[in-house]
């Protein structure tokens, strides 16, 4: 919300020194545009890929089939999750999950991708073990972990 009050002209799209990965889930990446949820579903791959490529960072549009987009205009298409994800603190274990891999020492891209095929797959696995898929909660995928 802070970055799309702040505008396209926001001074932090100035050259970094670090990597930034942003984890916008539709609705958010539609405020970041300034245009409606459902055009950014229509076309997520090209308005990630752009995003990246015009902020220099890398993007992880969050969703079925979550988009990793680079700064160098190469996107990726995740395979790996679960519908009962889209919960809660979901997200949080995912920054966790990428911010740990960078502290290892994967650059941005490499980082989003594994982290974003990672924390999918646990997922799944999160919702194998509940009795009703839909009652996974991020600490459950967190134990899958």
């Amino acid at each position: 919300n802070i970055l799309a009050s702040a505008g396209p002209e926001l001074e932090a799209w100035k050259p970094r020194s670090a990597a930034v990965v942003l984890t916008p889930h539709p609705g958010e990446m539609a405020r970041l545009l300034g245009i409606p949820t459902a055009e950014v579903q229509r076309d997520r791959i090209t308005l990630a890929r752009e995003y990246a490529r015009t902020r220099g960072v890398t993007l992880v549009l969050k969703g079925a089939r979550t988009v990793i987009a680079c700064p160098d205009g190469m996107a990726y298409v995740n395979t790996t999750g679960h519908a009962g994800m889209a919960t809660g603190g979901a997200g949080d274990v995912l920054t966790g999950i990428i911010a740990g891999l960078l502290a290892q020492g994967l650059n941005a891209s490499q980082a989003a991708a594994f982290g974003v095929y990672l924390h999918g797959a646990t997922g799944e696995t999160a919702a194998r073990h509940r009795q009703h898929p839909a009652s996974v909660i991020a600490g459950d995928i967190i134990e899958a972990l």
